[in-house]
């Protein structure tokens, strides 16, 4: 029996692996039926990569150059029925992904499946399947579809992946201090408290995740390189330093920009994904990385319809 145990799992969407624009427009102004019909009779048209597929490609590839066990297992999570799918897995054949998993829940939530299948990091292109995704306690992005990114030729031999630190990996207990009462404010409340680490945001468990498998390599020959990208600058770094350094975790590179664009340090980085809180970050960056949006945990009942 396949266990998930020390293995990253990943579930993505097929929109978010795939190029589905068209198919969702059908969906959204035709209707179910019309998406069903149109999908069945393009089953054997191959769809093009989506803005996740390259991020994929990548880890699996790790499953090739780490010895032992499976280190990665990537899910298909849709929203799809099992009749609508079979373009996907033509798909999915077509450039030989190493992809044999699925949940096609027929429109239903897909939130209480990530917990069956060990879900590290959830990737999709609905907001509202990533919201609840959130407030299940997994971590999760809503993909930015409206730049899509021309599929890489080159191999990816170094997985680059980007974070924002408050409300993505550090909670956002310290933002609501900076929107409601200022940067003043913000800046002493961190000089207050900079030895005291910061309260887990909704990634840091998959940042510690990707850090036990760097530690598995050489520092130089690690297959996965991680940035932290903030908007935080000093004094307000020293409580960010010495949180990481609480985690035990290693962050390859951190870019404290005090306000400053994100997106060309991210385009010099090179990610391969970048999660950041606010769609105006991941919106400006979307056009030339792969980006996005984790939104802010929500408890109300109400979310759940």
């Amino acid at each position: 029996m396949h266990k998930f145990e020390n293995c990253l799992v990943v579930g993505i969407s097929s929109r978010a692996l795939f190029d589905l624009e068209e198919e969702n427009q059908i969906f959204i102004n035709e209707g179910v039926e019309a998406y069903t019909k149109y999908q069945i009779e393009h089953e054997a048209d191959i769809l093009k990569p989506g803005t996740g597929f390259a991020l994929i490609k990548a880890l699996l590839k790790l499953n090739t150059i780490m010895s032992g066990e499976r280190k990665t297992e990537i899910i298909v999570m849709s929203k799809n029925s099992a009749d609508t799918s079979l373009r996907i897995f033509n798909s999915i054949k077509h450039y030989n992904l190493d992809i044999t998993r699925a949940a096609l829940v027929s429109g239903a939530y897909l939130a209480p499946y990530l917990g069956a299948f060990n879900t590290d990091l959830f990737l999709s292109a609905n907001e509202e399947d990533v919201q609840e995704a959130v407030n299940s306690g997994v971590a999760a992005g809503i993909i930015c579809t409206q730049h899509l990114l021309s599929e890489n030729k080159q191999e990816i031999d170094q997985i680059r992946i980007a974070f924002d630190g408050d409300a993505v990996l550090f909670s956002d207990a310290s933002e609501k201090i900076y929107k409601s009462q200022g940067i003043e404010a913000f800046q002493e409340n961190e000089i207050e408290n900079a030895r005291n680490p910061l309260p887990e945001g909704p990634f840091a468990k998959f940042l510690k995740t990707l850090s036990s498998l760097q530690k598995e390599f050489d520092k130089n020959q690690a297959p996965i390189r991680t940035a932290l990208v903030t908007a935080r600058n000093a004094p307000a770094h020293e409580r960010v330093i010495r949180t990481l350094r609480a985690w035990d975790v290693r962050i390859d590179e951190a870019f404290f920009l005090g306000g400053m664009e994100k997106r060309n340090v991210l385009k010099a980085f090179g990610a391969h994904i970048y999660f950041d809180d606010q769609a105006i970050h991941t919106d400006a960056a979307s056009d030339c990385v792969p980006s996005a949006r984790v939104p802010y945990i929500n408890t109300d009942e109400e979310t759940k319809g």
